[in-house]
């Protein structure tokens, strides 16, 4: 009557054979079916990259995305699960330059831009099938069949239309600015880029002495960024702060009054006070020949001192020597002061421009400026020290800060309404509202948009070479009409689209297209709208699907994916475009360390996933601990997961089979008597109905941890308490009222379990379901 029970606890072996019945059955197909034209209930993926291979994370991250939409698909929702690739950018880029043993742009261009694009789009899906096997192995139910792409032209096109109606909102712009570069990729990165890519590095600083062109000391400025000083063209102190000179060793030093004991030590003499603003437009003399030569060059009056309420007395000297192509208050200080622009470093990071170090790499040029400024008697001090600084999140270069002309969203404009939108979202955990992303948005900052690479969406932005009008394409459409025999079916990426030009409506001159592409998490982030080609098509169905009730992604996307969601929404629609939002925490070792290569601590997820199961790894991640929390993962913590939950539940389910099989018992046959129940099944009965209350209710909450914690509990209660304490009423020969409500009250309970339990542990469930309840009512 019953397919026998396996006593082993091969549950990855049984899932297989689960796996092969869903697809040949078409399960999930025919769950999103049934629930055509139910409510809504909708969930964005965040879209992974296909070049990189799946890691234990995405484990963690699958099973957290598909446990919520099973649900509501269980309650009776439409729920949208579409799949989506980020195909662009810089990782597809950098993966493909080392394929063809290239390095750099210079490189890139000599083996040509086109080969180039077909290698990348080529590049995306070199782990596709890893991803799709992966996605299906541990039960990730979403559409991958008809996913949403992100270099695909109508996703483009929508991204074009939403550029256009960020630029007429007065939200586009193009600004020379200091920006975070590198020098490796040679572009800018965004300030939500650099977040991802900070390390604590130790370097060495300097407090160096500029000797004063009108008397016999020296002005005193510490840098952590020696290779800045050949780019030097004023000192800056702040006018209503305390200096003096101070005597030490013979030689005599300017400085802020406060500094004078932590730079110069015991022993110095102060000669005399004074503030800040009797030292302005005083000179001093250039650091280096260079330098001086550089500044001679631009016509201007350079190295002298400025003032300005940015220079504090907490660290250093209280005097600031200001590069303005390398900061960003430099820029500001300098540019109000008329100063000379200056820029003795190229674009791939080198010194350039006639300094002795010519070719050197920045980080290399610090020892070297460090031995010269010695030798000259010029540095007074070199202290170590340890900071945090920014490496590219890609290829792992250090970032500089250096003066560019970049593209912009004025995130600053609309700071006010991003934070608003932040607090309407439902964060779990609750602290990343004003927390983490509350911080980093009170702080935001204009988003650098444009990248000058290859493979990535267009800036759809024409600009007038004779008179400097803009011109923001939003379609396809539009392009045909400025530009006449542009072909309709025109590929929207590089180098394709450079070429095109047409006549500016102001001038008549030649508008030609800014020749880069955009971040790519400008791609991601477009995602709710851009995967119906919204509004070209689908605008009911993008009404329908808008905002997103969950979304979910590791802690490292609050700054990344979440952001840029919550950034182009609020451009674009005025509001946030999803509700709820749960944060994950990264998966690290046993001991609690962060997993990599160099380590030996990388968990392939295969290993486990062939040997204990989807199951096993899912029911882990779910109540080792809160999903924020970092995970401490080993295949030990999972066996014993697996054991205290999984294998009490299927020893659980075996007892009853053994026993139904031999007495033929047939639960559609049977009814549940309340008045033949015993108190030990009103007991177990009423603990199911409180179970199911509990469970409903937090998975509602999105709190998945305590609902599967509930689960744990009540398994305990059936297996160690009912069960044990009924099993000799299942033993007699007679089907007696008693042994009916027995097999009844067990068979109710072990049915709505695998019910109530499917979103946690689909593939065990789904052989219960089958098994106790399928065999007997077709």
């Amino acid at each position: 009557m019953y397919k026998k029970v396996s006593t082993t606890l091969d549950f990855a072996g049984r899932e297989k054979d689960t796996l092969a019945f869903w697809k040949q059955a078409r399960i999930f197909e025919k769950s999103v079916e049934l629930r055509r034209g139910a409510p809504a209930y909708t969930f964005y993926d965040g879209p992974p990259t296909a070049n990189g291979k799946p890691h234990i994370g995405h484990i963690l991250t699958r099973s957290i995305k598909d446990i919520i939409p099973r649900y509501r698909t269980m309650k009776g929702y439409d729920v949208l699960r579409k799949a989506g690739w980020d195909t662009h950018g810089l990782p597809v880029e950098l993966e493909v330059e080392k394929e063809l043993g290239l390095d750099g742009k210079e490189q890139i261009e000599a083996y040509g831009v086109t080969p180039f694009i077909q290698k990348c789009k080529e590049s995306v899906w070199k782990y596709k099938g890893e991803w799709e096997e992966m996605s299906d192995r541990v039960g990730f139910w979403a559409d991958m069949e008809n996913p949403y792409i992100t270099y695909e032209d109508n996703y483009i096109e929508s991204e074009w239309w939403a550029l256009k109606t960020i630029h007429e909102k007065g939200l586009l712009y193009k600004g020379h600015k200091i920006v975070p570069y590198c020098p490796r990729c040679g572009t800018a990165l965004s300030s939500h880029e650099v977040a991802q890519g900070y390390k604590d590095i130790k370097e060495t600083s300097a407090t160096v002495r500029f000797r004063c062109a009108d008397e016999d000391a020296y002005y005193l400025a510490w840098t952590t960024t020696p290779w800045t000083l050949p780019s030097n063209v004023c000192l800056c102190v702040n006018a209503h702060v305390e200096y003096c000179r101070a005597r030490k060793d013979g030689e005599t030093f300017i400085l802020a009054r406060d500094l004078v004991e932590s730079v110069l030590g015991e022993g110095a003499e102060i000669l005399d006070v004074f503030p800040g603003s009797d030292l302005v437009g005083r000179d001093y003399e250039p650091l280096f020949p260079c330098t001086g030569a550089a500044c001679a060059k631009t016509g201007k009056r350079g190295h002298y001192v400025i003032a300005d309420d940015y220079v504090t007395t907490t660290d250093g000297t209280g005097i600031v020597h200001n590069a303005p192509a390398f900061g960003e208050d430099d820029a500001r200080v300098c540019k109000e002061h008329d100063m000379p622009f200056i820029q003795l470093v190229d674009t791939r990071g080198n010194m350039c421009g006639g300094t002795p170090w010519d070719g050197a790499f920045v980080k290399d040029a610090d020892k070297l400026i460090l031995r010269d400024l010695r030798e000259a008697g010029l540095l007074f001090a070199a202290p170590e020290f340890e900071h945090s600084y920014p490496f590219c999140w890609r290829c792992d270069t250090p970032l500089i800060y250096y003066a560019r002309q970049s593209w912009f969203i004025k995130m600053t404009a609309i700071r006010d309404r991003l934070m608003e939108y932040n607090r309407r979202i439902n964060w779990i955990p609750e602290t990343i509202k004003e927390g983490r992303m509350g911080n980093f948005l009170e702080n935001v900052i204009d988003w650098g948009i444009s990248r000058e690479r290859y493979w990535g969406t267009p800036l759809p932005v024409w600009v007038c070479k004779d008179c400097g009008h803009v011109h923001v394409i939003g379609s396809r459409k539009e392009l045909c009409q400025l530009a006449p025999g542009t072909p309709e079916d025109l590929e929207l990426h590089k180098p394709f689209l450079d070429p095109i030009t047409f006549p500016c409506e102001k001038c008549g001159g030649e508008m030609r297209r800014e020749p880069v592409v955009i971040d790519c998490w400008f791609d991601s982030g477009s995602m709710p709208f851009a995967q119906w080609h919204y509004p070209f098509e689908n605008k009911e169905l993008f009404a329908r699907r808008y905002p997103a009730n969950f979304i979910s992604e590791a802690v490292d996307q609050t700054r990344g994916w979440f952001y840029t969601l919550l950034a182009i929404s609020t451009c674009l629609f005025d509001e946030p475009s999803f509700q709820n939002c749960l944060v994950l925490g990264l998966v690290q070792d046993k001991d609690g360390l962060k997993m990599s290569k160099h380590k030996g601590n990388v968990v392939d997820p295969w290993s486990v996933l062939d040997k204990q199961g989807a199951d096993a790894v899912r029911w882990y991640f779910y109540t080792g601990s809160m999903p924020w929390l970092p995970s401490r993962f080993s295949p030990e913590a999972v066996s014993e997961a697996q054991r205290k939950f999984m294998g009490t539940f299927w020893n659980t389910y075996a007892f009853y089979v053994l026993y139904a099989d031999i007495d033929g018992f047939d639960p559609t046959a049977h009814a549940l008597r309340r008045e033949n129940l015993s108190p030990m099944d009103k007991w177990i009965l009423s603990r199911l109905n409180s179970l199911v209350k509990a469970v409903d209710a937090y998975l509602g909450d999105i709190r998945i941890t305590e609902a599967g914690r509930e689960l744990q509990r009540f398994i305990d209660d059936l297996s160690n308490w009912y069960v044990r304490r009924c099993r000799d009423r299942y033993w007699g020969k007679d089907m007696t009222p008693d042994k009916e409500a027995a097999y009844m009250t067990l068979f109710t309970v072990l049915k709505t379990l695998s019910l109530i339990s499917a979103p946690f542990i689909p593939f065990m469930t789904e052989e219960i379901y089958q098994n106790i309840v399928r065999t007997v009512d077709k």
